[in-house]
């Protein structure tokens, strides 16, 4: 039994009510968000999550964790220490991006090692198999419906499927004046399998059946943004809204099979068009949890661009977006390391919270008044305590220890608090 099949017979998972206190909501208002579509609980039964988590409206905004091996570096125990650093800065869902090795035997151990809900672009697998014998035009449809269900039983929390770029929108895009055609790593592939093969999208063209797997395995869909603008000159076209306008139909059918879904949102978006993206969006798509990569709001920021897509989070977070995915300082130039993985997660981290303040959340605004309390009264172990990434914290104040214990090294015995406390005491204390 799903999660909504459950709820619409009046059974609440115990997990829920883990979810509902962390949230700051009655449990009623959560069960009904989500028999709404307005939330998803990415939750398989089969890994059941340590950690599960709900993303959508009215809740913390949330952020993803890519991981995943390369062509170029396959290193299980690298992604895993990526894992256990998503788990110690507290991102709330990862995913398993990886495109060579082993792929069953890496998704299986990062599973198993996952508090966290793990996604997957199944289409990737289906590119790899096939490509042993050549390319993705090799892959029967039926291959695309098997990995959904290999990927299910292993116990996938989520997956984000490519089903709203259609036949004729690669027809479009064929004579289309964007900068950057397809800048979708998985809809790149199903473009190719529909040109090779001048077949329909096969996850379109058999949506039931893919509703049917999810349904089956509890399995939440991500629906992806395979024609998301990928730099700042094309957001908004044509291509964009016409697959958004797709993906709100096959919203509308994944809630009426009762399989829980959430959409893609832009990848580059100028700054000053975030706003009205997300929101319309949100529109068109009835209010599905929106799921975000950034967006980035400059194209020309490698090397930056964990920077670059905080910008447009939080934007996004103000404007309806729920799930923020995170960007490294390697987006576009190569495979994260664990320092870039590190940045990437504290980037968004600080988008997402800065939102979570202006939405009231209570940790939120708890923790930052607990640091600015600690910061007035010079209390530097406590304002570790509070801090986002206190290791990070640390050891920047230890690189250069101040000689005056209850300042930093920067101001020392200049530090405008200390001062202006010390000058008020001399002030009230001044005879009459």
């Amino acid at each position: 039994m799903t999660i909504i099949q459950s709820l619409k017979a009046g059974k609440i998972p115990d997990f829920l009510y883990k979810i509902a206190n962390y949230e700051e909501l009655n449990i009623n208002d959560v069960v009904e968000k989500i028999l709404k579509g307005r939330v998803v609980v990415p939750y398989n039964p089969i890994h059941s999550p340590k950690r599960p988590t709900a993303i959508g409206e009215g809740l913390y905004v949330k952020i993803n964790v890519n991981l995943g091996t390369s062509h170029d570096k396959e290193d299980l125990n690298l992604e895993i220490e990526k894992l256990q650093l998503a788990h110690k800065l507290s991102a709330d869902t990862v995913m398993d991006l990886s495109i060579s090795g082993d792929l069953d035997t890496i998704r299986r151990e990062l599973i198993t090692r996952s508090q966290l809900p793990l996604g997957t672009v199944p289409v990737y697998q289906v590119a790899f198999e096939a490509g042993k014998k050549g390319n993705i035009g090799y892959a029967r449809k039926q291959d695309f419906l098997e990995v959904l269900v290999k990927q299910a039983r292993d116990g996938v929390d989520f997956f984000t499927i490519h089903a709203g770029i259609t036949k004729k929108a690669v027809e479009l895009l064929t004579n289309s004046s964007r900068l950057l055609g397809v800048v979708s790593r998985g809809g790149a592939l199903l473009v190719e399998w529909m040109v090779i093969t001048d077949s329909e999208n096969p996850f379109y063209e058999n949506f039931d059946q893919v509703l049917e797997i999810c349904r089956e395995y509890d399995v939440t869909i991500s629906l992806g943004d395979a024609l998301r603008p990928g730099s700042i000159f094309d957001a908004g076209d044509e291509l964009q809204y016409l697959e958004t306008f797709v993906v709100s139909e096959l919203v509308r059918r994944a809630r009426e099979a009762e399989v829980q879904v959430m959409v893609e949102g832009p990848g580059h978006v100028p700054l000053n068009k975030v706003e009205q993206e997300i929101k319309a969006i949100k529109e068109i798509t009835s209010g599905a949890p929106l799921y975000v990569l950034g967006p980035l709001v400059l194209d020309s920021c490698a090397g930056y661009d964990h920077i670059n897509s905080a910008i447009g989070a939080a934007i996004a977070g103000l404007a309806g977006a729920d799930f923020i995915c995170y960007l490294t300082p390697a987006e576009h130039l190569s495979l994260p390391d664990i320092e870039d993985v590190r940045q990437g997660i504290m980037a968004s981290r600080i988008a997402t919270e800065a939102v979570n303040f202006v939405r009231n959340k209570k940790k939120t605004v708890a923790r930052e008044l607990e640091v600015s309390k600690a910061r007035a009264s010079r209390d530097w172990q406590r304002q570790l305590e509070f801090f986002l990434d206190r290791e990070r914290a640390a050891e920047y104040r230890n690189k250069i220890p101040p000689h005056i214990s209850d300042t930093c090294s920067m101001c020392s015995k200049y530090c405008s608090l200390k001062i202006v406390e010390q000058t008020l005491k001399k002030q009230v204390l001044k005879p009459e």
